[in-house]
């Protein structure tokens, strides 16, 4: 029986560096596309991209993320942008709030209200293909219609 080499260090090196990278690691594509618009941006812990519009004239912001990974769909790669437009418990978003939100839905030609944990959130789901200048679209629609609720449901309020 031969002796079995002592690659200890290696696994080591391997499994430091795997503890290294984060959990999602961002996308090029999104980060020359952002780029390419001259979009500011910072990648957040989950390797989203996160954009913070500035209404001036109503002293107001907004964040937008675009996912940091598409994900395929019956051989569609499809990307989300979204932007949360309020909480869930402190917005009072019953179930009639919700219905209207389903109606407004409806009335959408591109995105949705849904809602994860707490937050509301307006997100768009589109073709990982799309050029920069339909990404950016995409992005202003997002902050606009979320920003929008979220003066309906808190008024003054701007905490998302």
């Amino acid at each position: 029986m031969k002796p079995m080499p002592f690659r200890l260090p290696a696994a080591l090196l391997l499994c430091t560096a795997a503890l290294a990278m984060p959990a999602h690691a961002a996308d090029a594509s999104v980060d020359a596309r952002l780029k390419a618009r001259g979009i500011q941006f910072e990648v957040d812990e989950d390797g989203d991209y996160k954009v913070t519009y500035s209404y001036k004239q109503e002293n107001r912001t907004q964040l937008v993320f675009v996912s940091g990974r598409a994900e395929q769909v019956n051989g569609i790669s499809v990307r989300e942008v979204f932007s949360p437009a309020g909480r869930v418990a402190a917005d009072g978003i019953d179930g009639s709030k919700a219905l209207a939100l389903l109606a407004d839905s409806r009335s959408k030609k591109i995105g949705s209200w849904e809602i994860s944990g707490d937050v509301l959130y307006f997100v768009i789901k589109l073709p990982d293909s799309v050029d920069a200048a339909a990404l950016e679209a995409a992005m202003d629609i997002a902050s606009e219609t979320a920003d929008n609720q979220e003066i309906q449901l808190s008024g003054d309020k701007d905490e998302l």
